[in-house]
């Protein structure tokens, strides 16, 4: 069994305290991992802080380089990386592999932006008192960046954090999610292997309560980017003051079908958007407002098509659905599907558990009250519900305290139009399901979905803050 050390100020440091980590699908001990204390926190934004003006010195193409190594590195041992996030996040391995594709793509990007970092000239003579006057915006990092990460993308939702604040000039402390701390000590192997200063990147795993208090409420960090809960990001928002701070905090992402759609061409896609990593994606498919013309049609071929999944050891490569990341959340997911059915809803397909899996899970006729409709669910959970027109399939969607990506198949461009015009939601997808994502898109929510926006360009302006210049040519 593996003991890992924090990784602070560019080496391995013996913590305190350690925890055991458990396979989620078998609840065996797999490591001890670092449960640091607030002294050891501190010591980490220590280093990040000494070391932000080399960092904001460095030339450009220095940072893209590190991440070039970074990339470089990661490919080189994407199975070794696979295989780790499978293990302590029980994601099925051919799922891992995808993760780790896009992680690479994630710092490609990354060093690629590095050397786009400019500003504006502005037309200073447009207003009266302006002639004579050259003005011009530059943009420089913030210092320190404060990044908490959840479970579902251990690597990959890392590097949306760890790409653009090294790119940008920042240092960073990472706290990762208690149950997938390897894949971050990963990180750290590699990097520390590159060219990136000491101090420029540090890892703190263990307690939120101690390391996220202590990194939002400390000045020297000057901006927190989270992924989680709603429930921590408004706490998080509510002590950050002036901090800046990027909230990513899920969804309840739904989709409309048309009555005019192929029913047989999405159906796979679907079934994939809500089950993969078992539910367990901020934009997994949860709930499908379809048009009554074909909704009989696309419950029949989606229920077939969910009940053909295979279910098992995230090792192996046939498995589509595993284990959900804690037992707990098989039992809190199967009261939910219970009090749907006390509201009316009909089970139509798995709601039962094995061991720490819960079987994929269609849910019709839904009650919108019902917390697997209103709330995110987080598990391998999916509810259709009919609908009369595409109007009420707009509101259905809109009818949630959550915004981050819905989507609508349909071969009609009026309603498509209305659709992308009407959804309250950070993006649209038309002709596709919500739970879509390139790693250089704008990426974020409206709503209780968070505020700020993900995707590397857009990750980068948000890490570092415009300055004006005016140069008096009249002198």
């Amino acid at each position: 069994m593996q003991k890992k050390r924090l990784y602070i100020n560019g080496k391995w440091i013996d913590s305190q305290h350690h925890s055991l980590l458990l396979s989620p699908y078998t609840r065996e001990e797999i490591a001890e991992v670092p449960r640091a204390t607030v002294e050891e926190v501190e010591f980490a934004i220590k280093a990040a802080y000494e070391t932000r003006n080399k960092m904001a010195d460095m030339p450009k193409h220095q940072r893209a380089k590190i991440l070039e190594q970074l990339a470089c590195k990661l490919e080189q041992r994407s199975e070794e990386a696979a295989r780790i996030i499978a293990l302590e996040a029980s994601k099925p391995i051919k799922d891992a592999r995808i993760e780790v594709a896009r992680t690479i793509q994630t710092y490609k990007f990354s060093s690629e932006e590095a050397k786009r970092i400019n500003g504006e000239t502005i037309s200073m003579d447009a207003a009266p008192g302006g002639e004579g006057k050259i003005a011009f915006t530059t943009r420089e990092p913030l210092g320190v960046i404060g990044a908490i990460t959840p479970f579902n993308f251990p690597m990959n939702l890392v590097a949306h954090k760890v790409g653009p604040a090294l790119a940008s000039g920042n240092t960073i402390v990472l706290k990762p999610a208690s149950q997938t701390p390897l894949s971050a000590y990963f990180l750290a192997e590699l990097l520390h292997d590159t060219d990136l200063p000491a101090g420029a990147f540090n890892v703190v795993s263990g307690s939120g309560a101690v390391i996220g208090d202590k990194l939002v409420q400390d000045e020297r960090v000057k901006k927190i980017s989270f992924t989680g809960s709603p429930e921590v990001g408004i706490g998080i928002r509510n002590k950050a003051r002036l901090k800046h701070v990027t909230l990513e905090l899920g969804s309840n992402s739904a989709l409309i079908v048309d009555g005019n759609v192929d029913v047989d061409k999405i159906i796979d896609r679907c079934v994939t958007g809500a089950f993969s990593f078992q539910g367990q994606v901020c934009i997994s498919l949860q709930r499908i407002y379809v048009h009554g013309n074909v909704y009989d049609l696309f419950v029949e071929r989606f229920i077939k098509a969910a009940k053909s999944l295979r279910v098992g050891d995230p090792l192996d490569p046939n498995t589509n659905v595993s284990a959900l990341i804690h037992p707990n959340e098989v039992s809190r997911t199967l009261d939910w599907i219970k009090e749907a059915e006390q509201r009316g809803a009909v089970l139509a397909a798995g709601g039962t558990r094995q061991g720490n899996i819960l079987m994929p899970t269609v849910l019709l006729e839904v009650d919108p009250s019902a917390k697997v409709s209103c709330q995110e669910v987080f598990a391998p959970v999916v509810l259709i519900n009919k609908v009369s027109s595409i109007e009420e399939a707009i509101d259905c969607v809109n009818d949630s305290d959550y915004g981050l990506q819905a989507g609508i198949y349909t071969e009609n461009i009026h309603h498509a139009m209305l659709a992308s015009k009407k959804l309250q939601v950070g993006g649209v997808l038309i002709n596709d399901i919500p739970t879509y994502r390139v790693d250089h898109m704008p990426y974020g929510g409206v709503k209780d979905s968070g505020v700020g926006r993900e995707g590397i360009k857009y990750a980068i302006q948000e890490m570092t803050e415009q300055k004006l210049i005016i140069i008096n040519s009249m002198v």
